[in-house]
């Protein structure tokens, strides 16, 4: 597998490049739209074509480029289905796949930082946008996330993976590329709980400020980031 781990600095946003060796075929998660000309880029000296283009859930710090890299690249956007964006060509739901080349990513939904967040998985990794950061976890606390949801979609479906199961998430503020399942068990600090409830204590004692792009990058990532109606420097 050709793998890519590419970072939006102004977002802390990582985006990540999967390609097929065998067809050239790539795919590419959460792509943010200040970077398309960067992709477009990379796929070119790669020698790859990009197929499809995907998000974890909709986005409220960046504005995606799945509308931008479907109409640039011409190729499948996929969100999951309860982001009710009708604007991509497929709509994922718990248990369903989709991939390029011989690639295939499972699509396990995950609520909780919000209504519409999945992670897709692989047999060695998981891509966990914001449900589960390294040694952090998503805020609850805005587009109808819920810290109980959480709770059960970290629990009991995205820490049931084998320990050993790569964990590349949607950001990180702090440097950290990649850890694992079994690493963010032991000495991921939000996941020292022994409830539900003792979790969404945790989240409520946070007070985070709400992130800046929020009331565009919502109303525009669930249009696939068409019309961006903000300054184009992101």
């Amino acid at each position: 597998m050709i793998f890519r781990q590419l970072f939006d600095r102004e977002s802390s946003t990582y985006t990540y490049l999967l390609g097929c060796p065998d067809s050239r075929e790539a795919l590419l998660i959460d792509p943010v739209v200040a970077k398309v000309d960067d992709y477009c880029c990379l796929l070119e000296e790669l020698e790859l074509r990009l197929v499809v283009a995907a998000d974890t859930h909709v986005h409220a710090d960046h504005i995606t480029a799945l509308g931008a890299l479907r109409d640039r690249l011409g190729c499948v956007t996929v969100m999951g289905e309860r982001a009710h964006a009708a604007c991509v060509s497929r709509a994922v739901d718990d248990g369903d796949s989709f991939g390029a080349g011989t690639l295939s990513l499972g699509v396990l939904y995950t609520p909780g930082h919000t209504d519409d967040s999945y992670c897709f998985v692989m047999a060695d990794r998981v891509f966990t946008g914001d449900t589960l950061l390294i040694r952090g976890t998503g805020r609850c606390d805005f587009q109808n996330g819920d810290a109980v949801a959480a709770y059960h979609s970290l629990f009991e479906r995205v820490l049931a993976l084998p320990d050993e199961t790569l964990v590349y998430p949607g950001h990180d503020y702090r440097g950290n590329t990649v850890s694992t399942i079994g690493e963010e068990r032991r000495h991921n600090p939000r996941l020292q709980v022994r409830s539900a409830e003792e979790y969404a204590a945790l989240m409520a004692s946070l007070k985070l400020p709400s992130p800046a792009l929020m009331d565009v990058a919502v109303p525009a990532n669930r249009a696939c980031g068409k019309p961006v109606s903000l300054p184009l420097k992101l």
